[in-house]
């Protein structure tokens, strides 16, 4: 794998496998009352905290209106909570709700438990493996952010 065509193998095989995976876990959630844009701006909130609108359309990557948009419905289904901005009256803060804290849990309870089940069939050696990509996956990530 030193050469370039087997890195541009492996980033296409390694992405199509993410892709794959990522489709798995979206299934679990047929029946779930929110979009995956929402459910990421609630993950993102769970795991950063309240912030302004613009601080999560830039932590979701996507346009401030389109974000206003996504925190409106988040609003009307009691997911987040809107409260003034401490020091700047022009601005909102948005935070999850306890309803929102609830639906994150039960999402990635569902997916946790698809995962498991997953996992369990491996062998000792299947396992150690994973766990070393996920090291890896998780600093190609956090080097991109």
């Amino acid at each position: 794998m030193t050469t370039s065509v087997d890195l541009r193998t492996l980033a296409s095989e390694l992405s199509l496998a993410v892709v794959r995976l990522t489709r798995h876990l979206r299934g679990r959630r047929a029946d779930s009352q929110v979009s995956l844009t929402q459910l990421s701006a609630l993950a993102t909130l769970l795991r950063e905290g309240a912030m302004t609108p613009g601080a999560l359309a830039a932590k979701e990557r996507v346009q401030p209106p389109s974000m206003t948009r996504v925190i409106a419905s988040l609003t009307d289904l009691g997911l987040v909570e809107r409260s003034p901005h401490p020091t700047d009256g022009r601005q909102i803060i948005v935070s999850l709700s306890a309803a929102g804290n609830a639906l994150i849990a039960d999402e990635a309870s569902a997916r946790e438990a698809w995962m498991t089940e997953q996992l369990s069939g491996l062998d000792p050696e299947q396992l150690r493996v994973l766990q070393d990509a996920v090291a890896i996956i998780t600093d190609i990530v956090a080097k991109s952010e």
